[in-house]
């Protein structure tokens, strides 16, 4: 039973990772330490799974389609320097272990900060008509932009979550999907490189080999059919889901806060 939980919230989390453009992690993550199949530290990495294969066949089947909307003058220095985050988030997750040995201490604060990122994004996504944007061009400044994103998204073990979404309609004037389109890219840099730190530190969590196969078949169909799904969808339709994710991301994480603490 546990195991198709596993195949279920993958699949699920991806397919609407897909569509929004936020990797999946953000709701796998949260939803599996609602659920506490697993560690925190095994959560981490099992999520770091599916979003690395669930955008590996984004990307790839994107580039092979030539439809792909990433812009490879900011979007290549953005996932560079999301690479180079996914490293340092993967070391500062490592030493909030160490600092705190109770593994229920470091999700509380994982899902504290993630519940206070969703709501910030929410509230910016409601109010973005408003908003003055940018177009940043700038290589080193597109570098550090991806740098932050890709120290989040791999301290929290979300790949890159609504955080990526924000930022490059902000900073750089995407509509919906092409913000979709490169915030998956900047996700399979960050993962790729985060998942190549942990192999070569030998820092993998136990998992079970089954929840981890049932997790990244889960990843790449709900790449298949997320993709398909996001073709046939306005930006105005990706909205409504989006902000509907993130209302339950902020709820979830909220009682995950208080479900570590209690402890």
């Amino acid at each position: 039973m546990s195991s198709l939980l596993f195949f279920v919230v993958s699949l699920l989390a991806s397919i609407a990772g897909a569509i929004c453009g936020i990797g999946g992690g953000v709701i796998i993550k949260p939803t599996l330490d609602l659920l506490g199949l697993a560690s925190v530290a095994t959560v981490n990495f099992l999520s770091g799974c599916t979003v690395l294969s669930m955008s590996c066949y984004s990307v790839g089947k994107a580039l092979i389609a030539g439809d792909s909307r990433v812009d490879m003058k900011t979007g290549t220095p953005l996932a560079l320097g999301a690479a180079v985050g996914g490293v340092a988030g993967k070391q500062i997750f490592t030493v909030m272990k160490a600092l705190f040995p109770d593994p229920n201490t470091v999700g509380a604060v994982q899902a504290a900060c993630l519940a206070v990122i969703t709501l910030g994004t929410l509230v910016y996504t409601l109010k973005k008509a408003g908003i003055r944007t940018h177009r940043v061009t700038s290589p080193p400044a597109c570098v550090a932009i991806g740098l932050a994103l890709g120290i989040m998204s791999s301290f929290l073990g979300i790949g890159g979550g609504p955080i990526n979404l924000v930022v490059l309609y902000f900073f750089f004037s995407m509509d919906t999907k092409t913000a979709a389109s490169n915030s998956i890219y900047i996700i399979l840099f960050s993962q790729a490189a985060s998942m190549l730190m942990t192999l070569l530190t030998r820092t993998v969590p136990t998992f079970e080999l089954l929840a981890l196969a049932l997790m990244v078949l889960g990843g790449i169909l709900g790449g298949v059919i997320g993709r398909k799904v996001n073709k046939r969808l306005d930006n105005a339709a990706v909205d409504k889901l989006f902000i509907g994710l993130m209302v339950v991301i902020i709820g979830i994480s909220i009682y995950n806060v208080w479900q570590y603490s209690a402890f």
